[in-house]
């Protein structure tokens, strides 16, 4: 009987080498043989005679010849297989018919029935209980996913097996019940240890977000931070808007003076009747561009504070006019000190908040009065270059009725 055997065992290799696609990662020769291995290991410790134990090897090796052909159903496309091939090796029908038994009651979804059935389904699942479980199932878990069978999470697969592990499996035979029962647990066992580990990490993920994220909602510091950060900005903006306006007051003022000094001062001698006009033009031009000034010239600070403006909280140290005469170190003691009070951060942003508005009030009055200036000047000049042209007109006129 060991001659049919180690036929089987080359004829299943041979099968699998040529036939079998590369997908198959764990129903494979590899399989086959550790399935073989361990139906071999509940022989020798069970009472059994020699047809009996030929026909629990055979089926062994032969089980998953039916995954050359389809996946579904493969029980079956595998026992023809057999029955062909063992026919071909003229075995004795009585074997044959025990190895078909023994390949459908590798069938998940069925029980066995008899002794070598329940001791061949034993053997087909004994991966649950060794050491090399969690590879196997590794290599399970990628054959559906190269034949797109379905695809798992390493949460999902693991979750999978403790399912099939818990409630869908079970050994039969008494040398499995006795020797791998225990071994299965323990790996069934690691896999809820890590899945337990998971949920906590899981559920301390999810109350840290969420802790967080009440914590946003209910302290008032991020509205307050907002609201400096929104202000000053905007003063800043505004601050910026009002530089650009004067910077144009100035660039058409001082482009208006220099066409005028460039074209009409020449022209005075000749045409008095303009000195009037010109000089209202002009003079219009240089108070806008005077104003225009002004309203961006920068204050005077002193640049200095003392030990006693700090620990009084009197001093802004927001602004640099308040520190830039100061030495480094001075003024990395005063920001240490201020960081370290928070109600003296607000207050200092506080008054950098106010004094920012103060400087904007002064700077769009002045401008206010810039552009009214510069308004009333150009209609001012334009009635009175209007005036002197019909009066000088007018001279003119009378001039020639004389002389004619």
């Amino acid at each position: 009987m060991s001659d049919i055997v180690q036929k089987t065992d080359d004829f299943i290799l041979n099968l699998f080498k040529e036939k079998l696609p590369s997908t198959f990662r764990y129903h494979n020769y590899t399989h086959s043989k550790r399935v073989f291995k361990s139906i071999n290991e509940i022989i020798d410790n069970t009472d059994i005679n020699d047809k009996e134990a030929t026909v629990l090897k055979l089926a062994a090796l032969l089980h998953d010849t039916g995954y050359i052909e389809t996946r579904e159903e493969h029980e079956e496309a595998g026992v023809k297989i057999a029955t062909a091939y063992l026919k071909e090796q003229n075995v004795e029908d009585d074997i044959i018919q025990g190895v078909a038994s023994c390949i459908m009651a590798t069938k998940f979804t069925g029980e066995p029935e008899g002794k070598l059935e329940e001791m061949m389904r034993d053997a087909d699942a004994s991966h649950f209980a060794k050491g090399y479980f969690q590879e196997a199932s590794d290599f399970l878990r990628q054959e559906y996913e190269l034949q797109q069978i379905k695809e798992f999470t390493e949460s999902e697969w693991r979750d999978e097996n403790i399912q099939v592990l818990s409630k869908k499996h079970r050994y039969y035979s008494e040398y499995a019940l006795k020797n791998w029962q225990s071994t299965k647990e323990k790996n069934l066992s690691a896999l809820l240890k890590d899945q337990k580990k998971e949920k906590r990490a899981l559920k301390k993920e999810k109350m840290k977000a969420q802790y967080k994220a009440e914590a946003k909602d209910n302290s008032p510091e991020r509205g307050i931070q907002t609201f400096y950060r929104v202000a000053l900005r905007n003063h800043i903006k505004l601050s910026d808007i009002a530089d650009t306006k004067a910077n144009i007051l100035l660039s058409v003022n001082a482009i208006i003076i220099s066409v005028v000094l460039a074209n009409l001062l020449s022209k005075l001698d000749s045409n008095p009747f303009l000195v009037w006009p010109t000089a209202i033009f002009v003079v219009s031009s240089t108070v806008t561009m005077v104003l225009a000034v002004f309203a961006t010239r920068p204050n005077v600070t002193r640049g200095e504070f003392t030990k006693e403006d700090v620990e009084n909280k009197t001093v802004n140290l927001t602004f640099f006019g308040n520190f830039h005469k100061m030495e480094l170190s001075q003024f990395q003691w005063a920001i240490d000190e201020l960081i370290k009070d928070k109600d003296y951060v607000y207050s200092s942003l506080t008054k950098d908040l106010y004094f920012l508005g103060k400087v904007l009030d002064r700077k769009y009055r002045i401008l206010r009065i810039t552009y009214t200036i510069f308004v009333i000047g150009i209609i001012i000049s334009v009635m009175a270059f209007g005036i002197s042209f019909a009066i000088s007109g007018a001279i003119v006129e009378d001039v020639n009725k004389i002389v004619s």
